[in-house]
């Protein structure tokens, strides 16, 4: 049991890597990399966050969400804002909007490939499947 549990780990992994070696690949055409796109994903989806929030969205620590959104700033796709007392919103800008749809498009023509062997219904159960092993606990 223990080595087929280990397989498994380690086919979805494997999984997860080609398609995002894939999409940064594919995202490199429009300027960007599949970190600064889930950036802009995570704050077009949560106008108005902070960094904490947006790190947590992206996986990533406050540290390392706090340096990509610079380059971000810098390239004039997103923006920080002040907000509620200490607190600095992120927003993206309209060249960020533009960016991000580019990114959409590329995404989903990526991701239509690297699925394009499984069937609709096997896609259904997959989903189904990662929804329930990524659930949050009860409290």
């Amino acid at each position: 049991m223990s080595n087929e549990l280990q397989e498994l780990g380690r086919a979805v992994k494997q999984a997860q890597y080609r398609q995002h070696r894939t999409l940064d690949s594919a995202l490199s055409a429009i300027g960007t990399t599949l970190a600064q796109w889930d950036a802009l994903r995570a704050i077009s989806r949560a106008p108005g966050a902070s960094a904490r929030e947006l790190a947590a969205a992206t996986f990533q620590t406050e540290q390392a969400f706090g340096t990509l959104v610079r380059r971000l700033t810098a390239q004039g796709v997103a923006e920080r804002r002040p907000g509620h007392g200490r607190r600095i919103e992120h927003h993206l800008t309209p060249e960020g909007e533009r960016l991000l749809a580019a990114g959409h498009k590329i995404a989903d023509e990526v991701l239509a490939a690297c699925f394009a062997p499984l069937p609709e219904p096997d896609r259904a159960t997959l989903l189904a499947l990662l929804r329930r092993l990524t659930a949050e606990e009860p409290t």
